[in-house]
């Protein structure tokens, strides 16, 4: 261990590059501009995030949007509110196929998805039950590649086979996600094993619900809201980090299991995925030590603690809030805060709601005082993705894997774009400073 500790010194200086080379050779670090957005490295057609505008070069922030396929994902949400139907599966097919399904389309494809759940035969025993994981991000990654093996056509790159591989991929994710937990539970946290055959007649969310609760029931409003939340994370652009890396990995020409779980691997980060389970740590600590959460002196003051690194894990930042996109507001945030209300009071979880209100409205005049930036920061849907789950009574250790249960839509719609529309593999250049130097035998080192 001391060895490996002197080779890590070693490996820290070899490392290191000065910062001031970042700006000699005009590297866009992090694939950012000077003014914060992000670099051109590609077109689409399956999703948009608008936060801002450019006028006469400066940029001005606007409510924030999302766009599928071209429909405002308010309109999604909002009209399958009117109706009271679930609708993450149409959600599917828009990002699938280019347009929303007919009645007759959508039946016959909610059909499919409930057909194609099952896993194959002795999956779940054989790759989930036999080598169990702590993280279920790691599990649902290695599932996936898991499942290569059972494919007859994986490396088939036409459209169609793809397509259907995507189909496949979709369905099975919140059922090998369920398992992957429930297996965690029974290895690791020494609790019984309880494995629930998954229903075809069920939607997405209401099949998640079943599979991890042990009498499998749940409310119409619970599974109405988890729908919604599976709609508001099922696509998000091209450049957030995971949907690009699947568009990196596809652009090689590699099969369909490998891109997927490259994209699990990036979105399992704190940066991103992870991002909800940071801002339930923050907000845990918050509830500790802030005695009246409804005095916005006592929570202003712990926010500074927070932002100055005094407080929760020192990194200055308070988790849930701000965009590399939006600025004013975030759609998806909106919509789920409001839908969060009702079951708040139904839990009677209130006034931790009040809460997150509350650090929502001071956390950008609390940004401006400690800062002192006038940059314009808003909530994010981390910052309630996290409540919501936590009051359907889901575990923490699923927050990340909802995220990649929703996110597979828009990972599969990328995929395809690349191999229609891309047709050239994605090899962005890196400038090596480091110094020559000669070789030397190893009896003069």
């Amino acid at each position: 261990m001391i060895e490996l500790k002197e080779h890590l010194k070693e490996i820290s200086g070899s490392d290191y590059i000065d910062a001031d080379l970042f700006i000699k050779y005009s590297v866009k670090r992090g694939l950012r501009n000077d003014d914060g957005t992000g670099v051109l490295v590609g077109l689409t057609r399956v999703g948009d995030v608008r936060g801002y505008i450019v006028d006469e070069e400066e940029k001005v922030p606007t409510p924030g949007k999302l766009y599928y396929r071209g429909i405002d994902i308010e309109d999604i949400a909002n009209e399958a509110a009117k109706q009271n139907r679930f609708c993450f599966e149409e959600t599917i097919y828009l990002l699938l196929f280019g347009k929303l399904p007919n009645q007759k389309q959508l039946e016959n494809f909610n059909k499919l998805l409930g057909e194609t759940r099952i896993l194959p035969k002795n999956f779940v025993e054989d790759v989930i039950m036999k080598v169990p994981s702590r993280d279920i991000m790691n599990k649902l990654a290695s599932s996936i590649l898991a499942l290569y093996p059972y494919d007859e056509d994986p490396e088939n790159q036409s459209p169609e086979n793809v397509l259907r591989q995507c189909i496949e991929l979709i369905a099975r994710f919140p059922a090998i996600a369920a398992y992957s937990y429930m297996s965690k539970k029974h290895h690791f946290d020494r609790e019984s094993l309880i494995i629930h055959p998954s229903d075809p007649s069920l939607s997405s969310a209401e099949t998640f619900l079943s599979l991890i609760r042990p009498d499998k029931k749940y409310t119409p409003y619970e599974a109405m809201l988890l729908d919604l939340a599976f709609v508001l994370h099922a696509e998000h652009g091209g450049g957030n980090n995971s949907t690009f890396t699947v568009h990196v990995v596809s652009s090689s020409e590699t099969d369909t299991y490998s891109a997927i779980a490259a994209g699990i691997g990036s979105l399992k980060g704190f940066k991103h995925g992870g991002a909800n389970a940071k801002v339930i740590g923050m907000m845990d600590e918050i509830m500790k030590n802030v005695k009246n959460w409804e005095n916005e002196e006592e929570v202003s003051a712990y926010l500074e603690k927070i932002l100055k690194g005094q407080a929760y894990d020192r990194t200055k930042k308070i988790y849930g809030q701000g965009h590399a996109v939006y600025t004013l507001s975030d759609p998806r945030a909106i919509l789920l805060r409001d839908k969060a209300k009702a079951l708040a009071e139904e839990k009677g979880m209130i006034k931790e709601f009040n809460l997150y209100c509350l650090i929502e409205k001071l956390a950008p005049i609390v940004f401006k005082k400690v800062k002192g930036s006038d940059k314009d920061i808003c909530s994010n849907v981390d910052f309630y993705s996290g409540f919501v789950y936590k009051m359907l009574g889901i575990p923490q250790d699923l927050n990340t894997p909802i995220f990649a249960i929703s996110r597979i839509a828009g990972w599969c719609a990328h995929r395809l774009e690349e191999i229609i529309a891309g047709g050239r593999i994605i090899r962005p250049a890196y400038k090596c400073v480091q110094p020559r130097l000669k070789y030397t035998d190893v009896k003069g080192r």
